[in-house]
C-alpha cells in the first residue's frame, strides 16, 4: 500500500482535485470548506485500475500553515506538486519543492490544474516553461508533468495511471517486525474510546498487539484497525492506518507522538545529523542557533551544535548535533525540516544518522566527523559494526531496531562485517565491535603495563580491582583473557604473559630466610610483621603473590605446604565426626588457640566451614 501527498500553493486546487480523483472531499473542518482553504491535514484515498489502494494526504498550502503541511508530508511515498494553470509558481510552491526535496522524497508529478480557465494553449505553454525552469534549479530533471481540470475532468485519467507508474518503482516498506506509526491525528469515537490515524512507516500492527506511545512510554492495546473505511486484522507497512487504542485516552496523546511495540523505540532529546541548508535563505546558520525541528509528525524547539563550522552559509551542508528541549521519538534514518521560529522561516533539512549518541560531541575533531560519515555513507556492515560498538556486546535484534534494517539487509550486513573482521560474536549469541573489543585489550594492556612497572614484585592486578577500574562486566572480562594470548590469569591475578616476579640476589637470600622460619615452627610460624623485619614488606607480599605462603589474616601466615596439611586434617575430622573446633585443631598440631581460631576464621570467610557455637561444621564450598 501506498501514500501520497498533494503540495503546492492555497489557490491551486489540490483539495478540489482530490474529491474528484477520489470523491472524497480532504476539507473535514466547517472552517475549511466555508473558506475554501486547506488549514489542517486532509485524508482520503483512492482505489487504482488493477485494484490498489493509494492514500492521499493534503497538506495545507498557505505559509500560515506550512508547519501543519510538515506534520503530513514525512510518510508519503509521492507527491502530486498542483500548480494552478492561471497563476503558475507562487512563493509556497517553491517552499513545498524544497521540502519534498530536504525529505528525499523524489516521486513528484507536477499537476497543471484548473486548465478549464484558460483559453490561450501559448499560457499553458508558458507555464510549463516555467514549471521546467524551477524542476532545473532544483536539478530534479523531467519529472512528469500532467494537465488536468477538476470541474471537466480532463486529464485525470493521465493522472491516475502517471500516479500508477510512479508507485510502481518503489521499492517496498521495510518490515522487520517493528511497528512504527507517527500519529497525525487523535480523536474519540463514541463508544470506542481514543482513535489515532498515521501512516504506517514499517513493520505491521495486529489487533490485540500490545502498543507503547512514545515519548510519553504509556502502555496500551490494539483494540481495532481500520484502513480505507476497513476493518483489519493486521495493517500493513506504507498504509494510512486508523487504531482505536485501549488503555490510553485521548487526552494521553498529540499529534507527533508515535505508536510501536514495548521496548522497540526510545525517545531522545541529542541526535547527530546531517544538515543541508537552503541557498536563498536570508541568512547563515550560526551555532547554538535556536531552531523549530520537524520528523514524521513531530517538532520541537531546538538548538543547534555545529560540529566542523562556526556557521553554515546558505546553501551549504555540515555536521551538527541537535539539543532538543522536548524528547521525540526518532531514529537513524528519519529525515527531518529545520525552520526559523521568528521570522519563521524554512532553513534546510536533513538525515538522523545516530539518534542516541548518549553524549555532547566535542566540535572540530576529525575523528568524530569521520566517524558520522561512516554512518553516513559506510556499506550495511560497516554501519553494523558501528552500531555494535559501545561498553558491551548487544543483542542482534537491538542492532537491527538501531539500524532499521530488515531481516535481509541485517543477514547480509552481519555477513560482511564478519568476514571483513569488524564484529566478534559471543557464544550467547551477542556481537560487540571488534574496535571495542581492540580498545578495552588496549586499555588493559596500558593498565597492566603500568602497574607492573610501578610494583615489580607484584604478580598482577586482581579481577575485581581491573573490572571496576574499567567498568567491564565479568562475562565480557572473561572472554577478553580467553581471548588474547598477552593476558594471563595465575591465582585470580591478572597479568601481562611476560611479566614475572624477579627477586634481586640479596632478596632471594631473604626470601629463603622468610620459608626456613615458617618451615622451623610450621603451625606457630612467625607473624607477618616479623617476616617483613627478615625480607621486606614488598617481597612477602611476593611470596603470598606467587601463593608459597597463604595469609590468613593480617598478622599470620603459613607456608602453603603447611596450610595445605591443616586444611585437610581438618577436612577429615569434619568428615569423620562431623565437626572441629579450635582446642582439637590447637592439640592436633601442638600450636596455640591463636593460630588454630585464625585458621579456623580464614576457612569460615571461603565457605569451607561453617560456624556452629564454638566448633565448625560443613561450609557451602566443603
Amino acid at each position: 500500500m501506498r501514500v501520497i501527498g498533494t503540495a503546492g500553493h492555497v489557490d491551486h486546487g489540490k483539495s478540489t482535485l482530490v474529491e474528484a480523483l477520489s470523491g472524497i472531499n480532504p476539507d473535514r473542518l466547517a472552517e475549511e470548506q466555508s473558506r475554501q482553504m486547506t488549514i489542517d491535514l486532509g485524508f482520503a484515498w483512492l482505489d487504482l485500475p488493477k485494484g490498489e489502494t493509494i492514500g492521499i494526504v493534503d497538506v495545507p498550502g498557505h505559509r500560515d500553515f506550512i508547519e501543519n503541511m510538515l506534520a503530513g508530508v514525512g510518510g508519503i511515498d509521492a507527491a502530486l506538486l498542483v500548480i494552478a494553470a492561471d497563476e503558475g509558481i507562487m512563493p509556497q510552491t517553491r517552499e513545498h519543492l524544497a521540502i519534498l526535496h530536504l525529505l528525499d522524497i523524489q516521486n513528484i508529478i507536477v499537476v497543471l490544474s484548473k486548465i478549464d480557465l484558460i483559453d490561450d494553449p501559448e499560457w499553458i505553454e508558458l507555464v510549463k516553461l516555467e514549471v521546467e525552469d524551477l524542476l532545473a534549479e532544483w536539478q530534479l530533471g523531467a519529472l512528469p508533468l500532467v494537465a488536468v481540470s477538476a470541474q471537466t475532468g480532463a486529464g485525470l485519467d493521465q493522472l491516475v495511471e502517471a500516479l500508477r507508474l510512479a508507485l510502481a518503482e518503489l521499492p517496498l516498506r521495510v518490515n522487520f517486525r517493528q511497528p512504527r506509526l507517527p500519529i497525525d491525528r487523535v480523536f474519540v469515537v463514541s463508544g470506542f474510546g481514543a482513535v489515532v490515524t498515521g501512516t504506517l512507516s514499517s513493520g505491521t500492527l495486529s489487533v490485540g498487539d500490545n502498543i507503547e506511545l512514545q515519548p510519553a512510554g504509556i502502555a496500551g492495546r490494539v483494540r481495532g484497525l481500520q484502513s480505507y473505511q476497513r476493518d483489519l486484522e493486521t495493517a500493513l507497512p506504507g498504509s494510512r492506518v486508523a487504531v482505536n487504542i485501549a488503555g490510553l485516552s485521548s487526552a494521553d496523546i498529540q499529534r507527533g507522538d508515535v505508536l510501536t511495540h514495548p521496548g522497540q523505540m526510545s525517545p531522545t532529546r541529542l541526535a547527530d545529523a546531517h544538515f543541508t541548508q537552503l541557498g536563498d535563505i536570508a541568512r547563515p546558520l550560526a551555532h547554538n542557533a535556536e531552531v523549530k525541528i520537524f520528523s514524521g509528525a513531530a517538532e520541537s524547539i531546538a538548538n543547534v551544535r555545529l560540529l566542523d563550522a562556526d556557521t553554515l552559509p546558505p546553501g551549504g551542508c555540515g555536521w551538527l548535533q541537535l539539543r532538543l528541549r522536548d524528547s521525540l521519538p526518532m531514529s537513524r534514518g528519519d529525515r527531518f525540516i529545520l525552520r526559523y521560529p521568528s521570522p519563521a522561516e524554512t532553513i534546510g533539512g536533513g538525515l538522523i544518522v545516530n539518534a542516541h549518541p548518549g553524549r555532547r560531541l566535542k566540535r572540530f575533531q576529525p575523528q568524530i566527523i569521520s566517524e558520522l560519515e561512516l554512518r553516513l555513507r559506510g556499506s550495511p556492515g560497516e554501519r553494523l559494526a558501528l552500531a555494535a560498538k559501545g561498553d558491551a556486546p548487544q543483542k542482534l535484534s537491538e542492532l537491527q531496531r538501531k539500524l532499521g534494517f530488515n531481516d535481509d539487509e541485517l543477514s547480509s550486513a552481519l555477513d560482511e562485517a564478519q568476514s571483513g573482521g569488524l564484529i566478534i560474536e559471543f557464544d550467547s549469541k551477542l556481537y560487540w565491535a571488534a574496535q571495542s573489543w581492540g580498545q578495552l585489550y588496549h586499555n588493559i594492556v596500558s593498565l597492566l603495563s603500568r602497574y607492573h612497572q610501578a610494583n615489580p614484585l607484584r604478580l598482577g592486578m586482581r579481577r575485581p580491582e581491573i573490572r571496576s577500574r574499567l567498568n567491564i562486566k565479568p562475562s565480557l572480562f572473561d572472554a577478553l583473557i580467553a581471548g588474547e594470548d598477552r593476558l594471563a590469569l595465575e591465582f585470580d591475578f591478572v597479568r601481562l604473559r611476560e611479566h614475572t616476579i624477579r627477586f634481586t640476589d640479596d632478596q632471594k637470600r631473604k626470601v629463603a630466610r622468610v620459608m626456613q622460619a615458617l618451615e622451623a615452627d610450621p603451625y606457630s610460624p612467625p607473624g607477618i610483621a616479623e617476616l617483613n623485619q627478615i625480607a621486606g614488606e614488598d617481597a612477602v607480599r611476593a611470596l603470598s603473590d606467587l601463593r608459597r605462603i597463604v595469609n590468613v589474616n593480617d598478622n599470620i601466615a603459613f607456608a602453603v605446604e603447611s596450610y595445605e596439611r591443616l586444611v585437610a586434617e581438618i577436612r577429615r575430622h569434619i568428615s569423620d565426626s562431623g565437626e572441629i573446633d579450635a582446642k582439637t585443631l590447637r592439640d592436633k598440631f601442638g600450636s596455640s588457640r591463636k593460630y588454630a581460631i585464625a585458621l579456623l576464621e580464614h576457612l569460615d570467610s571461603l565457605g569451607v566451614t561453617q560456624r556452629v557455637g564454638d566448633a565448625r561444621r560443613r561450609g557451602r564450598n566443603f
